[in-house]
């Protein structure tokens, strides 16, 4: 039985995808130039990618360095049988924030962003790999809907060891590019890295308390109070007092 998050996904590719078949006459010069682009140092190999089949084809020789499996035997199926299974929840919040992403743009732009992501993959031999996914959209059809991507999977586990998954999207030819960008939380649980005094403080400002009633509260001085409000803001990623609230309540944190 298919994993919920894994039908999830592969609704998302349906619905931005395009069940055309006439692409290979759009390729042209451009799509090598791309890849090009795309290269990182590490082994790496490269793939088209069939969202609305959820079929993958055209895959290159360099996969068997990477993850020691055939290219005749490489498949979506492949990917989510192996993914890592603490990486898959954010795997799907991140395929829902791509779809959005793509559904947003004119159809110009369609094929001017790499979308770049990481996640850890099991190699043939059961050792896990951290694999650094880019992705450009090479053909579309005339309504927008994306008929083939070039995926490159690059290994950068000895470059950058695993951590956490980031989400970009790269623009191409003066497009302006989204950094770590914050994927929707759909199916996974964000990992707050707070103490417990940290914990404490959050709790007590979801309660409405300023600094100076923290500080009375918790025998501690109005420095240190404010100090810890700093670190939790960065922690958390918010901008703000009133984001950090809005997603404590939302996300559960507290």
């Amino acid at each position: 039985m298919k994993h919920p998050i894994i039908s999830e996904v592969y609704k998302g590719w349906s619905d931005i995808g395009s069940r055309g078949t006439d692409w290979v006459g759009k390729l042209d010069s451009a799509l090598y130039r791309q890849l090009l682009e795309m290269v990182q140092p590490g082994a790496s190999y490269f793939f088209l990618f069939d969202p609305f089949l959820k079929h993958i084809d055209m895959v290159s020789n360099g996969i068997q360095e990477v993850i020691g499996v055939p290219a005749d035997e490489f498949s979506v199926q492949y990917i989510m049988d192996n993914m890592h299974p603490e990486d898959l929840p954010l795997f799907g919040d991140i395929e829902a924030t791509v779809v959005e992403f793509k559904k947003k743009l004119a159809l110009e732009d369609l094929f001017s962003y790499k979308t770049r992501y990481n996640y850890r993959m099991r190699k043939q031999n059961g050792d896990f790999v951290h694999i650094l996914q880019q992705t450009i959209t090479i053909a579309a059809d005339d309504s927008g809907n994306v008929m083939r991507n070039l995926v490159l999977h690059t290994d950068i586990t000895d470059i950058a060891p695993f951590q956490e998954m980031r989400l970009s999207f790269i623009g191409l030819k003066g497009l302006p590019s989204y950094i770590n960008v914050r994927p929707a939380r759909r199916f996974s649980v964000e990992k707050l890295q707070l103490t417990s005094s940290e914990l404490g403080i959050l709790g007590l400002l979801v309660e409405g308390m300023d600094s100076k009633r923290i500080a009375q509260i918790t025998n501690r001085s109005l420095h240190t109070i404010r100090t810890h409000r700093k670190n939790i803001l960065r922690k958390t990623g918010c901008r703000s007092i009133q984001e950090l609230l809005i997603r404590s309540l939302k996300e559960g944190w507290i």
